[in-house]
């Protein structure tokens, strides 16, 4: 039941924010001074908001598995529409088109998870934190077990 309730909760903030992960952890400490390793951000994506240039972005990057929360630090609008732009880390010397696939000098609104909208310092730790020490992840997985089936009601 609150497995399939937090899945219905997930669901519905897909929805009403457009992004396909409302929620992010930051993992690196690139974006310091304005957002820390550990911070938790609230994303949206809505499709017809422009991308301009200071705004913190979440993209993703074909190759890379893990989504990267960097600045917009350039964008090339053409007559068509089309947007194309770069980013930066706010702690990186150089820009980021190092960490694009190969060839590729722009990013793409398709490649944006979302725009950072508000946060909450240091509560996503926790994930680092999890990832960083398996054995953790687990022996908290086995008190939450624990707990579940000693303090069932009767």
């Amino acid at each position: 039941m609150i497995v399939s309730s937090a899945l219905m909760i997930w669901k519905g903030l897909i929805v009403l924010t457009g992004s396909e992960s409302p929620i992010v952890v930051v993992l690196s400490g690139s974006m310091e001074p304005a957002f820390h390793r550990g911070d938790l951000l609230f994303l949206t994506n809505f499709r017809e908001d422009p991308i301009r240039a200071g705004e913190i972005v979440v993209f993703k990057v074909e190759g890379r598995d893990i989504p990267i929360v960097h600045r917009v630090i350039k964008v090339h609008e053409k007559d068509n529409g089309d947007i194309k732009f770069l980013t930066k880390g706010d702690n990186n010397e150089v820009d980021d088109r190092g960490l694009y696939k190969e060839g590729q000098n722009w990013l793409e609104k398709k490649d944006v998870v979302g725009r950072a909208r508000g946060f909450l310092p240091y509560v996503g730790m926790v994930t680092i934190i999890m990832n960083d020490y398996p054995k953790f992840k687990y022996a908290l997985l086995a008190i939450m077990g624990a707990y579940v089936l000693l303090k069932r009601e009767s």
